[in-house]
C-alpha cells in the first residue's frame, strides 16, 4: 500500500520541448507541406481530416487537487503541485495526445470569494484566469474534494454560480481522494447532495452517447425513471445537471484511465492545436519559476511563502544537461533567515526537491541554484 501511495508521474527519456522549440517545429512542418507536391499535400489533408480535438476547463476549489489530478491524467509533471492553496496563479494548458484525439486539460486557480481575494491579496485577474479557461472550452470538469468533512457535502456558492453561467457547456464532476475515506458507503451521500438527489447520471461511466442509449433502452423497455427533488425551502447545494461522475484518486491513479476516456470520448472532428510531443503550453523558464515556488509553499510555514518572489536568473541547455538559476526575492532581512534556514540547510532541502522536481518534468539532467536576496528600500518604496 506504502508503494502505491509513494508512486509518482514517471519521467519520461524524450526531452521537454519549449514553446520556442514548438514553433520552431511547427514552422519546419508548415514549410515541408508547403513545397511538398500536390500528392502529399492531399495525404496531409486526409489527415487531418480524421484529428479529433476536446478541451476541458478543469475548476474547483483551493486544494481540491487539479493540478495533482491533471498531471496524473496526462503522465507528465507540468502543473505545479504543494499542500497550500494558491498554488496555481494563472491558467495554463496541459495536453495529451493518443491516436487521433487531442485533449487539452486546463489547469486553473482555485475559485474564491472576495473575502478571500482580500485576504490573499490576489489578483483580478486570478478570478478571471477560471472563466477564460471555461469560455475556450467544450466540457467543465468540476474537482470536489470528499476529504474534507466540513465542505464535502455541498458545493461551494461561487463554484455553483460559475456552472449556473456557463450552464450550456456540459460539465461532469470529479470527487477526489477517496483513498482518505474510511468508508465508501458516504460517497453515495455526498453524490446525492452534489447532484440535487438526480442519480441516473452514474449509471455507468461511459460516454455520454452510449449512457443516452441506455436510457432510451430502459425508456423502451418501460422502466420509470424517477427524479427526486429537493425540498421546498432548503437551499440548492449542488448542481442538477452533471453529465457524469468520476470517484477518483489523483494520489493513487485510481479510476483516472476512465476520466480519460470520457474526456478523449467526447473530442469533435477538429485540426490539433499542438505537436504529439508536446505536453504543456507553458516555457521551461516558467516552469522553473512555479516549480521554486510551489517547493515554497510546501517548506515554509504559514503565510510566509506568499511574501516571496521568484525569478529567473539563468537557463540555457549546454550537452543534454539544463542549467539554471533563480532568485527568491524576501521582505526582510527575518524572512530571508527563514529561507536559507541554519547554515543555509532549509535553502539546500528545498533545492535538493526542485531538482528533483524538474528531473521529473524535463526528463534530463538539471543543475539548479537558488539564492536569496533582500528587497531593497528603494525597491519598498
Amino acid at each position: 500500500m506504502a508503494l502505491v501511495l509513494l508512486r509518482r508521474v514517471r519521467i519520461t527519456s524524450a526531452p521537454f520541448l519549449g514553446l520556442q522549440h514548438c514553433q520552431r517545429c511547427f514552422s519546419a512542418r508548415l514549410s515541408e507541406n508547403v513545397s511538398s507536391d500536390h500528392g502529399t499535400e492531399q495525404t496531409n489533408t486526409a489527415s487531418s481530416d480524421t484529428e479529433r480535438l476536446v478541451k476541458v476547463a478543469i475548476i474547483g476549489l483551493p486544494n481540491a487537487g487539479k493540478s495533482t489530478l491533471i498531471n496524473r491524467l496526462i503522465d507528465h509533471r507540468v502543473c505545479p503541485v504543494s499542500a497550500k492553496v494558491h498554488t496555481t496563479r494563472k491558467a495554463s494548458k496541459a495536453i495529451h495526445s493518443k491516436s487521433n484525439s487531442q485533449a487539452i486539460l486546463f489547469d486553473t486557480p482555485g475559485l474564491v470569494g472576495s473575502r478571500e481575494m482580500k485576504k490573499h491579496q490576489l489578483d483580478p485577474h486570478f478570478v478571471s484566469a477560471c472563466r477564460h479557461a471555461i469560455q475556450h472550452s467544450s466540457l467543465i470538469g468540476v474537482v470536489h474534494d470528499v476529504s474534507n468533512s466540513w465542505t464535502r457535502h455541498a458545493l461551494n456558492p461561487v463554484l455553483l454560480r460559475v456552472l449556473e453561467e456557463y450552464a450550456h457547456i456540459p460539465s461532469f464532476l470529479i470527487l477526489n481522494k477517496i483513498d482518505t475515506l474510511k468508508s465508501k458507503r458516504i460517497l453515495l451521500d455526498i453524490v446525492r447532495n452534489l447532484t440535487c438527489n438526480r442519480l441516473e447520471s452514474i449509471r455507468n461511466y461511459g460516454p455520454l452517447v452510449r449512457r443516452r442509449k441506455n436510457k432510451e433502452i430502459s425508456r423502451e423497455k418501460g422502466s420509470p425513471t424517477t427524479v427526486v427533488e429537493a425540498k421546498e425551502g432548503t437551499p440548492v447545494e449542488g448542481w442538477p445537471n452533471f453529465t457524469e461522475i468520476f470517484m477518483v484518486s489523483a494520489m493513487t491513479g485510481d479510476g483516472l484511465r476512465e476520466v480519460m476516456a470520457f474526456i478523449h470520448a467526447n473530442s469533435k472532428q477538429q485540426p490539433w492545436e499542438h505537436l504529439p510531443e508536446e505536453h504543456t503550453d507553458q516555457t521551461p523558464e516558467q516552469l522553473i519559476v512555479q516549480s521554486v515556488r510551489a517547493r515554497l509553499l510546501d517548506f515554509m510555514p504559514q503565510e510566509i511563502p506568499y511574501l516571496l518572489q521568484t525569478e529567473l536568473e539563468y537557463y540555457e541547455v549546454v550537452g543534454g544537461k539544463i542549467l539554471t538559476s533563480a532568485i527568491v526575492t524576501c521582505p526582510n532581512d527575518r524572512i530571508a533567515r527563514l529561507v536559507c534556514g541554519e547554515s543555509n540547510g532549509k535553502l539546500r532541502q528545498i533545492n535538493e526537491q526542485v531538482t528533483s522536481d524538474l528531473i521529473e518534468t524535463f526528463g534530463m539532467p538539471v543543475l539548479l541554484t537558488i539564492t536569496t536576496r533582500v528587497r531593497s528600500k528603494e525597491t519598498k518604496s
